[in-house]
């Protein structure tokens, strides 16, 4: 239904645009757009916190892994290095320890310490005489 028939002469007339209105609509779509990149930036930026929180987590449960892995390897080389176990390796490999025969002069006394407190194992047929 219209209401203004075709042939009046009035139905032409065009309104003048209100610049001050356009200008106004115009500012509230910037600090809309504005305000919207704003939130958009800020949940962005949550995000990566989370990400982030999230990576820090898996490398400390990392470490504490790395870290049980290594107090267990420092105990097994411990039990693989006792004197008791190379020593029963060694009588295994067929060493025998050193005797009195196969040692020359020793000068120092620290060097005497040292063949007392652990038994040197050497081959049967090892010859160290000098």
């Amino acid at each position: 239904m219209r209401r203004l028939p075709a042939h009046q002469l009035n139905y032409t007339i065009r309104r003048e645009r209100d610049w001050p209105a356009l200008r106004r609509l115009a500012l509230l779509l910037l600090c809309g757009l504005m305000l919207a990149g704003g939130f958009v930036f800020a949940a962005g930026q949550h995000f990566a916190a989370v990400g982030h929180g999230y990576k820090t987590e898996a490398l400390r449960r990392e470490q504490a892994q790395l870290l049980e892995e290594e107090q267990r390897l420092l105990l097994e080389r411990g039990r693989l290095e006792s004197p008791a176990r190379l020593e029963s390796e060694a009588r295994g490999l067929g060493l025998q320890p050193v005797q009195a025969a196969q040692l020359g002069t020793v000068s120092s006394s620290l060097s005497q310490t040292a063949t007392r407190s652990a038994p040197a194992f050497v081959a049967p047929t090892a010859s160290l005489g000098r």
